[in-house]
């Protein structure tokens, strides 16, 4: 039967200057927690707890209650991480303690845990980690990347492109600088490479397609290559003969003249090689090949009259390639594009007489001179057309000149018209003077509108003489009377 609890021995807490206490415990029942007497003194200065690895302690007599003291100051909280109030062992007190009759001050509450920045310790927030030490700074750039940039801006690709790889390895082991050298020299490397394959495939593709037409077999039947062109063939160009959308031109489809065709051949010239003996400019070439085609198209078609309206005067010269193999022919040639003839252009000497020889040989320089009228009007160009207008009355006289020697044998239907056309001639001289002594472009206009009108004049006596004569009055002499 237990004791009331009134009868239970009250221990009083322990004090730091008393020292472990002896006396009785209870081995049947669990030892209970001693409370402090309820005094006035004890109520004001709550004794410490026990600590929590000290073993309870026993009971001791009751000693008299301590004098009152004034309250402790406010002592502040201690840190988190600070270990709990408690009393001390007497093996680790601290010298400096307060004396034995002053009680310890109160325990303070606890503070609450810091949240958010202020949970974060110290050593987590510097970034360095015990233990792992920062990678030194690169103090060399390394060579392979230097010499990526340098073969790559002299186009030596296949080096650039193999330095290039071997320093972007190397760097990050080697802990060294040129990143930017390697990937800048590799960027320039792929970019040559990528533009010598294009040059080399253009390259290809232009000596592959300049062999292939200028190879008659590749050609339709009856073709032949432009340069095997003989003086006489009549011949057409197929719309695939040259280059696409090039004037490029590299075989012909050959056809009898009696058969419609567009085009004919009156000659071929060689031009002169220069200094230097580089490829001639277009327009150097162009106006080299009108020079030397002149005479020979003249010569060959010796009546002009035979050359319908619409054939021009064309030309064929060789390119780059053919060039570059000491190729300096020019093939001369009368080409009509959009419509096809029948017959040819030729004047056969041999079958001429006298009489129409002489006729012919006069007239030519006359028609040459007529055909090299300036292109702009006499407003934009005065000089050219002052240069012109001394041309063709120079040309007017020698026609009169030459129609009026002595031991030709005129058909009786000509002579009267030939005396006509020498009068008409020289009004149109005097008149081709006047436009040359012009003052202005306004008075040069008017006096080659006279000098025109003459030559309108003797178109229409020379179809007459023609007739007379028996040569051609073709379509040219048609246009002359509109």
């Amino acid at each position: 039967m237990s004791k009331p609890e009134s009868d239970a021995a009250v221990v009083p807490a322990p004090t730091p200057e008393s020292g472990p206490a002896s006396g009785p415990t209870s081995e049947s029942a669990p030892a209970a927690t001693a409370e402090p007497a309820v005094t006035a003194e004890t109520a004001a200065t709550p004794g410490p707890a026990a600590a929590p690895w000290t073993a309870p302690a026993p009971e001791a007599p009751p000693v008299a209650p301590a004098p009152p003291v004034a309250p402790a100051p406010p002592v502040a909280p201690a840190p988190a991480d600070a270990p709990a109030a408690g009393p001390v062992p007497p093996s680790a007190a601290d010298p400096w303690a307060v004396p034995a009759d002053v009680p310890p001050p109160a325990a303070a509450p606890a503070a609450p845990q810091p949240t958010g920045w202020a949970a974060v310790t110290p050593a987590s927030q510097s970034g360095f980690q015990p233990g792992f030490a920062y990678p030194a700074a690169p103090t060399r750039t390394n060579g392979f990347a230097i010499a990526s940039l340098v073969t790559a801006l002299f186009c030596l690709w296949p080096l650039a492109l193999v330095f290039a790889v071997v320093a972007l390895v190397q760097i990050p082991r080697r802990n060294e600088k040129g990143r930017g050298l390697a990937v800048s020299g590799l960027v320039v490397g792929v970019l040559s490479l990528i533009v010598s394959l294009l040059a080399f495939i253009g390259l290809a593709a232009i000596g592959f397609d300049e062999e292939r037409y200028a190879d008659a077999r590749h050609g339709p039947k009856g073709s032949v290559a432009v340069n095997d062109l003989q003086v006489g063939d009549c011949f057409d160009q197929p719309p695939l003969s040259g280059d696409p959308g090039s004037s490029n031109v590299y075989w012909v489809r050959v056809v009898p003249c009696t058969a419609p065709h567009h085009a004919e051949v009156a000659g071929t010239v060689v031009l002169p090689s220069g200094r230097d003996d580089q490829y001639p400019s277009g327009a150097e070439m162009g106006r080299s090949a009108e020079k030397l085609c002149g005479p020979v198209r003249d010569d060959y078609a010796f009546d002009s009259w035979l050359v319908p309206d619409g054939m021009d005067d064309y030309y064929y010269y060789p390119g780059t390639r053919a060039w570059m193999t000491g190729d300096r022919r020019v093939t001369c040639t009368f080409q009509d594009k959009q419509q096809a003839h029948t017959g040819s252009v030729r004047t056969d000497r041999t079958k001429l007489t006298q009489a129409q020889r002489t006729y012919l040989d006069a007239v030519l320089g006359y028609n040459k001179a007529l055909y090299a009228e300036p292109e702009q009007d006499v407003v934009d160009a005065p000089a050219a057309y002052h240069q012109w207008a001394k041309a063709m009355a120079a040309a007017c006289r020698k026609e009169v000149t030459e129609l009026s020697v002595n031991g030709i044998d005129w058909p009786e239907g000509a002579r009267s018209k030939l005396i006509e056309l020498g009068a008409v001639t020289l009004d149109a001289a005097n008149a081709w003077d006047a436009a040359a002594r012009a003052a202005d472009p306004a008075e040069l206009e008017r006096e080659v509108g006279k000098a025109d009108a003459f030559s309108v004049k003797s178109g229409r006596l020379a179809v007459d003489i023609r007739r007379a004569l028996g040569l051609s009055t073709g379509e040219r002499a048609a246009d002359i009377r509109v």
